[in-house]
């Protein structure tokens, strides 16, 4: 059997599949984030995961014959590579499992392993891909200076963009009156308050503003629509970018997906970003997804067990 673990940071998903790729067992925890609960408890949540699943399955850990383990944040320190390439250790045997980034998982899972890239949107924004045997990432750089296109990146201009309403910076949209509406403010300046006070900068919190900007979209605020624009050009340049990494060929068709909450605000995002797939240069091939990223870790570590014979 082959085993996924698809981790994050609010869950972690468990899959046995069998040789011909039928799932045998799943389970789900809570997150596996190490800066948030440390590795010694992200190590015993592993291993109780694989133990967990494997009972589901009737089968025993030995009977599993490679993994693949998608960890948040993985690659982000290389002085913590080693530690996380360790997790694993106490339950699974040395040389049968590969330790890499969750983006991993959604790629695996939208492609079926196959050659092409996936494109993650939601509170932050990273892309990854694979091509001829050459893997690639790109984004994931964090709210700070990075996560162009994100919940998180489309909310902070929103942010941006409510204050200069209120300064008279920018010309007044719907956004201005929903967003006072909304958070019920006594001043404009109070959200200054609430966001870096009772949201203490929280990234998640901070993303969920984007509810906010889609519901002004939809009130026709043309200054918000571009935003979100925006952030398909931004989401655009992270595929051809991963392209140029994975050396593909301008006219060779490469397939494309796509996940994450952003990419599922109707046509505000994915209409511009498929509209610019389309007149690039580029040959691209847009593909729902084939599976869940936890079912991809697993169909990937059944790649990558080929592999290695």
């Amino acid at each position: 059997m082959y085993l996924g673990v698809d981790g994050g940071g609010s869950k972690t998903a468990f899959a046995l599949i069998d040789r011909g790729g039928s799932v045998v067992a799943e389970y789900e925890t809570s997150g596996s984030y190490y800066l948030d609960i440390g590795l010694p408890s992200l190590k015993d949540l592993i291993d109780s995961g694989i133990s967990t699943v494997v009972d589901n399955a009737g089968a025993e850990v030995d009977d599993i014959e490679y993994a693949f383990i998608g960890l948040p944040a993985y690659g982000e320190d290389s002085r913590m590579i080693a530690e996380l390439d360790s997790v694993p250790d106490r339950t699974l045997r040395p040389g049968t499992y590969t330790c890499d980034n969750d983006m991993v998982c959604a790629w695996a899972g939208s492609l079926g392993g196959g050659d092409g890239i996936n494109l993650i949107a939601g509170t932050g924004s990273i892309g990854f891909g694979r091509y001829e045997g050459r893997t690639a990432r790109c984004g994931g750089w964090g709210e700070l200076f990075g996560d162009e296109g994100s919940a998180f990146w489309i909310a902070r201009k929103g942010l941006q963009l409510f204050s200069r309403m209120s300064d008279g910076r920018a010309d007044p949209g719907p956004l201005l009156d929903l967003v006072r509406r909304e958070i019920e403010l006594r001043q404009d300046l109070d959200l200054s308050t609430l966001v870096l006070g009772e949201w203490g900068s929280d990234r998640v919190r901070i993303a969920g503003f984007a509810q906010l900007m889609y519901a002004a979209a939809e009130q026709c605020d043309t200054q918000v629509i571009d935003i979100f624009r925006q952030a398909a050009d931004e989401l655009y340049l992270l595929a051809e970018s991963l392209r140029s990494k994975l050396r593909v060929p301008a006219e060779r068709e490469l397939s494309i997906s796509t996940s994450g909450g952003v990419f599922k605000s109707g046509d505000l995002v994915s209409k511009p970003f498929l509209a610019a797939l389309n007149a690039s240069p580029s040959v691209y091939r847009f593909r729902s997804p084939m599976f869940t990223p936890v079912i991809g870790a697993a169909r990937y570590a059944a790649i990558l067990s080929r592999e290695r014979l």
